[in-house]
């Protein structure tokens, strides 16, 4: 039978590269490491109209997921900015490296998450997370974290909304075919939090021809949080289309 018209998920529609939402998350190993950098770096990695947030704020994160349903076993690291967008403040995700093939494929033409391949190592040396992630072979991001504090997750820094670019080019000529700022926040659901500790954290950002945020480099840390967690992943919110003016 042929796909209807008003149908389809992904390609090829027959047999799609990743099945379609929700996808379900089993104990996942999240650190998070809060910094200031310069907001005129921050800046540089927001698109309009976003505008970075005075106080330079920004999260590196890694993520080592053991099991998921939809894209198996993968691992990541992840900057993200605070901003603002008409007057609201959120966090804008400039760069996801990582290092699962069908995840890069389902969050770039799901979300927008801007996902690229990436070598990822995440591990533990005694209370200690790290996350490093390299392409082609270059160092691009590291952090590490520890964990010394027992908290709610509560404490933790709210990262909502959570803004991502989902930006397709057009097939005849340059420019987008579709452009829309989307909030993966309402996308998280049966959200259940295992351990969270909180502690101290420091990044490191090197310069690559193949990727380079440097522009974020860190002039003042906040705390850090190791958090573990089992949830599902569904459908997003379109925030603003860029082409439709909405």
């Amino acid at each position: 039978m042929s796909l209807p018209s008003d149908q389809g998920w992904a390609a090829p529609f027959d047999h799609p590269f990743y099945p379609p939402l929700p996808a379900h998350y089993r104990e996942v190993r999240f650190q998070y490491v809060f910094f200031q950098a310069d907001p005129a770096g921050v800046a540089r990695l927001l698109p309009e109209p976003l505008e970075p947030s005075p106080d330079g704020q920004c999260v590196a994160i890694g993520i080592e997921v053991p099991f998921c349903t939809s894209y198996g076993s993968f691992r990541e690291a992840v900057v993200e900015q605070k901003c603002r967008f008409r007057g609201r403040e959120g966090w804008y995700c400039s760069h996801v490296w990582h290092d699962g093939p069908a995840g890069i494929a389902a969050g770039r033409e799901i979300y927008g998450t801007p996902k690229i391949f990436a070598a990822l190592e995440v591990g533990f040396s005694g209370r200690t997370m790290f996350t490093r992630a390299a392409m082609g072979e270059m160092p691009v991001i590291t952090l590490s974290s520890t964990m010394e504090e027992p908290v709610a997750p509560e404490v933790m820094p709210g990262l909502s909304p959570s803004w991502r670019l989902k930006l397709i080019p057009r097939a005849d000529r340059p420019g987008p075919a579709l452009k829309q700022l989307i909030d993966t926040a309402p996308a998280v659901e049966n959200f259940r939090a295992h351990a969270c500790f909180r502690g101290r954290g420091v990044v490191k950002l090197e310069a690559s021809p193949l990727c380079d945020v440097t522009c974020l480099q860190p002039v003042a840390y906040g705390d850090a949080f190791y958090l573990e967690a089992s949830f599902s992943e569904a459908f997003a919110r379109i925030e603003h289309d860029y082409l439709a003016g909405e």
